[in-house]
């Protein structure tokens, strides 16, 4: 795996009760985002904009995938 020495293992962890999902690499976090475009203005502003956010292998989707930000309502217990 090629790519592994260029690029640290992006994690964007399971949604909180609010929707936002922690975005780390490695061992350091880089942000909260609320969506996807928060998610790619994180990488950004790490320098790591060059990764596909969306299909990258290189980013580890915990909790659903890019489109799964669900908000405080789908937490609640009716």
């Amino acid at each position: 795996m090629e790519h592994a020495t260029k690029y640290p293992h992006i994690v964007v962890h399971p949604p909180a009760l609010d929707g936002s999902r922690r975005v780390t690499a490695g061992d350091a976090p880089l942000g909260i985002a609320s969506h996807l475009d928060d998610v790619i203005e994180i990488l950004r502003m790490a320098d790591l904009d060059r990764i596909e956010v969306e299909e990258s292998d290189l980013i580890e989707w915990q909790g659903g995938g890019p489109d799964d930000w669900p908000g405080l309502s789908e937490h609640e217990d009716d």
